[in-house]
């Protein structure tokens, strides 16, 4: 092959990648504009609405700051939009981060974060530069709905000090936390699990009235009305109380550093959460993207693959600078966006804009939502990522060893890490494929449920 005609292909390559007006717009046009503009806007405003509260719980749940969550779903917002692959997706923080980063977290800080989301986010511009996006596609759905029933199980988890209203911490270390919790149960504080309850229910109710019916919103004000009124006097601990205020100057830059390098485990650490990373964003913004043209379906331009890496790429490494963290596409969020009438990345560039607004108005509040209700949100969401028709699905596949692999990876992700776990069970798998006892594509396993929508 010619060396100039691989030149020119690699810059004709960057050129597009680096062009926000890729064709992803076409939609706008069509039909009335300015009919088609305001149903992106709309879109914007109710994701926002819903984003806020999952983006501080997520936060928290990850050992960060509420604020983190708002200002990197933001800014991950805006970045996708531009840069991404898709016309619908919408990027924010999702569950699949959650035990990665809390796990980071509880050794190092929010620098060495940095640091790993940089790495990670360099791996995936390079994999879209090689066009290599289809490649994630290759891993099986037995794994994909596995690692998705064990994130579920280690966010309920991990959340029992919050539901229960304990005011000591019980960790990220999976059998760790249940023993804590039993050990705690005598301090439980009835108040809050009725909070918790009392939001969980709420979510789950309100989410199936209507999509323009914000339900986290709605969690989060029962929970604020609760510690602010009749049991202000409960003992219920709120985010202020956890973490202080939050502050409306959303804009701190971290840069990424290194922490002492006297032994080995730092590289092996970081090497580990910069691949832990880039698996999740790889894969779940391509199952989103390819969700999400399904769901709208779209007949245009449809989602590119290889840009969706780039700009997973491009995400990952500005939003954590920019007081945030690893960010993905969101399957919930992105599921409410198309069914609001979002037609083009538009709707992302106005929930940057609607986010940012709402949050810095309504700080003040949000400090003073109960850490209990934060517990009840986070416990939707993991009710959520335990889809009985996906299950199902791998339970009637003609190979019994994709469902024994599904169980495996629920069970290692809680045990070993959500990174040993995928990676021993995509292992297996392939070992298992070369020795021809099963095959390398299932029917079943190119279909990705509408229903995971609700996982995050």
């Amino acid at each position: 092959m010619n060396p100039r005609q691989d030149t020119s292909t690699l810059l004709s390559t960057l050129k597009y990648y680096l062009n926000p007006n890729d064709g992803r717009y076409e939609d706008l046009a069509k039909g009335n504009l300015t009919r088609n503009i305001i149903k992106d806007l709309t879109a914007g405003l109710v994701v926002a609405m819903v984003a806020i509260p999952l983006a501080m719980g997520f936060a928290m749940a990850s050992g960060l700051r509420p604020e983190q969550g708002i200002v990197g779903g933001a800014v991950a917002g805006l970045l996708g939009a531009l840069f991404g692959g898709s016309k619908y997706q919408v990027y924010g923080p999702t569950a699949a981060y959650i035990p990665i980063i809390a796990g980071l977290m509880a050794t190092y800080n929010h620098s060495f974060l940095v640091l790993a989301s940089i790495i990670a986010g360099v791996m995936l511009m390079i994999t879209g530069l090689a066009r290599k996006g289809k490649i994630v596609t290759l891993v099986p759905h037995s794994v994909v709905v596995g690692f998705t029933i064990g994130i579920a199980i280690v966010i309920a988890f991990s959340q029992m000090g919050e539901v229960f209203g304990f005011h000591h911490k019980i960790g990220y270390d999976f059998i760790g936390q249940i023993k804590k919790t039993i050990a705690f149960f005598g301090e439980m504080n009835v108040y809050a699990v009725i909070v918790a309850l009392g939001t969980f229910a709420i979510c789950k109710t309100l989410i199936k009235i209507s999509t323009f019916i914000p339900a986290p919103v709605f969690g989060l004000g029962l929970g604020w009305l609760a510690a602010a009124t009749f049991w202000k006097d409960k003992g219920l601990v709120l985010i202020k109380d956890k973490y202080g205020s939050i502050p409306t100057d959303f804009w701190n830059v971290t840069m990424p550093a290194l922490p002492d390098m006297s032994t080995g485990q730092v590289w092996f650490d970081l090497a580990y959460f910069a691949v832990a990373i880039y698996f999740v964003a790889a894969i779940e913004s391509l199952l989103c993207s390819r969700m999400a043209d399904r769901m709208a379906n779209n007949k245009g331009v449809p989602f590119n693959p290889n840009k969706e890496l780039w700009g997973q790429g491009i995400v990952n490494i500005v939003t954590p600078m920019l007081n945030g963290f690893p960010h993905t596409g969101a399957l919930a969020r992105t599921a409410v966006n198309i069914k609001l009438g979002a037609v083009s990345p538009l709707a992302g560039i106005a929930k940057f804009t609607f986010k940012l607004l709402m949050a810095a108005f309504l700080a003040r509040y949000l400090e003073q939502v109960p850490m209990a209700c934060i517990g009840g949100i986070l416990l939707y969401v993991a009710s959520g990522m335990v889809k009985w028709k996906e299950i199902q699905e791998v339970i009637e596949m003609k190979s019994k060893f994709h469902f024994w692999l599904m169980i495996y990876t629920a069970v290692m992700v809680p045990l070993t890490g959500f990174l040993t776990a995928v990676l021993t069970a995509i292992a297996i798998f392939a070992i298992a494929v070369l020795m021809k006892k099963i095959p390398l594509h299932h029917a079943k396993e190119d279909t990705v449920e509408l229903e995971l929508a609700e996982a995050n």
